[in-house]
């Protein structure tokens, strides 16, 4: 049984109050099969890239033991480029450019040996493209996790709309949740989410954690003070890999087990935001990952007198 990936793979050129960068490896496939391959090894990837993609680091998603068959090269084509510029509060960004490139016409193909796909992580991309996806499943998987953003919102509600119907678990920011449920509180925003057909709502709150719905059941995750904050590209969807990755490992899904995936998701992210791109997520040790844990245990446990 595996954990399929879909999302972008591209370059990314950004610029934070800490540096800036050329065009170095992003998209929302590669944070979360990266994240997602440090707790389960049969992690697979549908993406497209054009052939100006380097060679080396399709090496790095295989010394990760990411299955890159569904990764489509577009010969003579480029890779989807993204370029933003984060404000001083790293929580706001203007994006520079927007090059859609291979991505404008991407039509995921699911190979044969990814049939067996227990575990769906759909990274952020056109609703139809991720409905797409889940119809060309010929079983539906255990869980689906899907991530989506505010423009979808915008621009292609009623397919949204339809795509959140099928999916198990949503995972968006407070922005989007009180954009989608017209609701400012949060747990009102979740609740009205609920009805919309997922089982599960995760609302990301940036450097203030995460917040879990489900089962009548709320569960807040803390986020991990940081003394330095290079670059928070990529970490929501390092975020989810992490999560969908413990959540395959583990093989039960049910809210406690969520609980777990959500701390062990955001220490994968707090790596992931310490350095440009997938500079320090993509060598990680299993020591380094089980300290960061603990220190998120750390944070939030105590014991009343």
């Amino acid at each position: 049984m595996s954990l399929l990936v879909i999302g972008t793979v591209a370059f990314d050129a950004i610029e934070t109050p800490f540096g800036k960068t050329d065009k170095i490896v992003g998209g929302a496939a590669t944070f979360a099969s990266l994240a997602a391959s440090y707790f389960y090894n049969k992690t697979k990837i549908v993406a497209v890239v054009g052939d100006d993609f380097p060679q080396s680091f399709i090496k790095d998603f295989n010394n990760h033991h990411i299955d890159t068959e569904g990764l489509q090269i577009k010969a003579g084509e480029k890779s989807f480029f993204w370029s933003g510029k984060y404000h001083n509060d790293m929580n706001t960004r203007d994006t520079l450019i927007t090059e859609l490139n291979v991505l404008a016409d991407f039509d995921p193909i699911i190979p044969e040996n990814y049939q067996d796909c227990e575990y769906l992580m759909l990274g952020n991309l056109t609703p139809q493209v991720q409905q797409t996806v889940i119809n060309r499943l010929k079983n539906r998987p255990k869980m689906i996790v899907m991530d989506t953003m505010n423009f979808w919102m915008d621009i292609a509600l009623d397919d949204l709309l339809a795509t959140i119907k099928m999916v198990d678990l949503l995972t968006i920011n407070d922005a989007e949740a009180r954009q989608l449920s017209g609701e400012y509180s949060l747990v009102k925003a979740a609740n009205k989410i609920l009805t919309m057909g997922p089982k599960y709502l995760i609302i990301k709150k940036g450097e203030h954690g995460a917040l879990l719905f489900g089962e009548g059941k709320i569960f807040a995750a803390p986020a991990l003070p940081l003394a330095e904050v290079f670059d928070p590209t990529g970490a929501g969807d390092t975020f989810a890999g992490g999560f969908i990755g413990y959540m395959a490992k583990i093989g039960t899904v049910n809210f406690n087990n969520m609980k777990n995936a959500i701390i062990f998701g955001s220490a994968l992210a707090s790596f992931c935001v310490e350095k440009f791109g997938t500079e320090k997520i993509v060598n990680l040790s299993q020591e380094e990952i089980a300290a960061r844990v603990q220190e998120f245990v750390s944070l939030s446990k105590f014991e009343i007198a």
